[in-house]
């Protein structure tokens, strides 16, 4: 039976990752078409987390929100979301160009489970974008921080821009961070179907992002051994982070680019760890009070 299974669904720099982390996984149940329990996972979230790249390639992290249903798949080889980023969104002139690559990850905070859809823009128009799916596959609930998200009315402030130097309310969001969303590219033609734009989870308990300057240390943590974010930072070292405060409803958006210490010359601080990557800095936006869910 033809479970539409991609049978290399790895590109070279997620199997030398795997190569270098010691191994890679026992198998890889990564389809070119979405299964039905995505098609059906999809419709019932509140938002899900986008990945674009602008004009020079550099990614873009994002989170689109609407009443749930607004995301749907058509037919098993597509997903729609009827949503689109606000004009203040780094990612707003961006998620439009048919043909574009694009990661999305659709993750329910209550329950813990994760489906990530990665493609092509087909068709974008002012109600929304339409995705056609290369590659579509489940993760592990491990790390997620547990949360029941409600609507809350909040009225959106100005947007803070900087440049390696962030602003303090940007620092005490990194320090009290418990969910991350980061954005990384192949630097391989979205035509090709291992390829292209990704976004993935990183959690843990408030601290476990350790920022220096303008330099984040994320530690990694065992997984189920795909290495897509670290074998796209391999290929190409430039990602974005995007991370919520659930309380104020403040987004903070970043752009550096990161460096994988496979072998740590130091006992990791945090000893769940193993091995750590370090993004510096390069650019940010803090969008006051853009996320309309909250912690019930």
């Amino acid at each position: 039976m033809n479970d539409h299974r991609i049978p290399a669904p790895f590109h070279a720099g997620e199997l030398r990752a795997q190569q270098l982390a010691g191994g890679g996984p026992a198998g890889a149940p990564i389809r070119s078409q979405m299964p039905e329990q995505h098609r059906q996972f999809f419709p019932l979230l509140p938002f899900v987390c986008v990945a674009v790249a602008d004009a020079s390639g550099w990614p873009i992290a994002t989170l689109l929100h609407g009443e749930p249903g607004f995301v749907s798949s058509p037919e098993p080889g597509q997903l729609y979301i009827a949503a689109r980023p606000d004009h203040d969104d780094p990612a707003s002139a961006h998620l439009g160009r048919p043909g574009a690559g694009v990661g999305i990850l659709g993750i329910d905070l209550g329950t813990r489970r994760r489906n990530r859809e990665n493609g092509t823009i087909a068709h974008a128009d002012r109600e929304g974008l339409l995705v056609d799916v290369h590659q579509s596959f489940g993760n592990c609930p491990k790390y997620i921080h547990v949360r029941q998200l409600s609507r809350v009315e909040r009225r959106p402030g100005q947007v803070e821009r900087f440049g390696g130097d962030l602003p303090e309310d940007a620092v005490k969001l990194i320090a009290s961070c418990e969910t991350m969303f980061v954005a990384t590219s192949s630097g391989i033609s979205p035509e090709d179907l291992v390829g292209g734009l990704d976004i993935s989870h990183r959690g843990g308990e408030a601290g476990f992002l350790r920022l220096d300057g303008r330099v984040l240390t994320v530690p990694d943590y065992p997984g189920n051994r795909y290495f897509n974010t670290l074998g796209n930072l391999l290929l190409e070292p430039r990602a974005a982070l995007v991370m919520v405060d659930f309380d104020s409803g403040d987004v903070l958006q970043l752009q550096g680019r990161a460096e994988v210490r496979w072998q740590l010359d130091r006992p990791a601080e945090d000893m769940r760890a193993e091995r750590e990557w370090a993004f510096i800095v390069e650019r940010g936006w803090l969008r006051r009070a853009a996320f309309p869910l909250g912690q019930r």
